[in-house]
C-alpha cells in the first residue's frame, strides 16, 4: 500500500495539491477499504497474464498508464461514495489530463481489469464493469443523449471491448462476450457472442472468456440457433 500510494501521489501532484496531500488521501482510502488494494493486485496480475508486452509484474506499476488511471479511479470512487465529491471530480480531472483516460468517479469497476494502452478511454457515470474485463484504447462506454439516471453500459465478467469500440446506452455486454474493433453497439450482446459493425451485429461466438485471450478476431461462425 505504501508503494502504491507513493507512486499514485507522485503522478497526481500539481500546484493545487502536492504529493504529500494526495498520499494521505490514498492511504486513508486503502486503510478504510482493503478491497481497493486487493483489486490493484488483481489488475496487475491481469496485465501480466494478458499483455504480451508485459514481461514483469512491476511493469504496469511503473510504466502502464492504463493501470495507473484505473488505480486513480478506484480512489476517486471511494471519495465519491463518502460524499467527498469535489475532490473525487478533481481526481477524475487529473487522471484525464495525465493519462487521457476519463472515467467518472461513480463508475463501478470490478477487479482483474485490464485497460490496454488506454489513450482515449471514456466511461460514463452509471457504467458497470465487472471482474476480469479487458478494454482497449479509444473505447467509449457512454450514453445516447441527455437522459439522466441509469444510462450507461453494463460490461459483464470476462468481456472484451476492442480498439475504438463505442458501447452506448443502458445495455449489457454479456459474460465472456467480445465487441470487435471500431464497432458501435446499441443493443444487448448475449454472453459468449462476438459482435462487429456499425451498428454491431453478431458475427461469431467466443469459446472462452474473450478478455483472457485478448483475441480481437471474429472467432467461430454464429450458430444457427443464435
Amino acid at each position: 500500500t505504501a508503494a502504491l500510494s507513493y507512486r499514485l501521489a507522485q503522478k497526481l501532484s500539481d500546484q493545487e495539491m502536492n504529493a504529500i496531500s494526495w498520499r494521505e488521501v490514498c492511504e486513508e482510502a486503502y486503510a478504510d477499504e482493503k478491497s481497493i488494494v486487493d483489486a490493484a493486485l488483481a489488475d496487475m496480475i491481469a496485465v501480466y497474464e494478458r499483455d504480451p508486452a508485459c514481461h514483469e509484474y512491476v511493469q504496469p506499476f511503473l510504466y502502464f498508464k492504463g493501470f495507473m488511471a484505473l488505480q486513480g479511479q478506484r480512489v476517486s470512487n471511494w471519495l465519491w461514495r463518502r460524499d467527498r465529491r469535489p475532490l473525487a471530480l478533481y481526481l477524475q480531472s487529473r487522471m484525464s489530463e495525465l493519462f487521457q483516460v476519463d472515467v467518472h468517479p461513480a463508475t463501478k469497476i470490478g477487479k482483474g481489469v485490464h485497460i490496454d494502452h488506454a489513450s482515449g478511454v471514456v466511461i460514463g457515470e452509471t457504467a458497470v464493469i465487472e471482474d476480469n474485463v479487458s478494454i482497449f484504447q479509444n473505447v467509449t462506454l457512454g450514453g445516447t443523449g441527455k437522459d439522466v439516471g441509469d444510462r450507461h453500459p453494463k460490461i459483464r465478467q470476462g468481456a472484451l471491448i476492442s480498439v475504438g469500440a463505442k458501447v452506448l446506452g443502458n445495455i449489457e455486454i454479456g459474460e465472456g462476450a467480445k465487441v470487435a474493433a471500431g464497432s458501435v453497439v446499441l443493443k444487448d450482446v448475449p454472453a459468449g457472442c462476438t459482435v462487429a459493425g456499425v451498428p454491431a451485429k453478431p458475427v461469431g461466438e467466443c469459446p472462452q472468456a474473450a478478455a483472457e485471450t485478448m483475441d480481437q478476431s471474429f472467432g467461430e461462425p454464429v450458430s444457427d440457433k443464435r
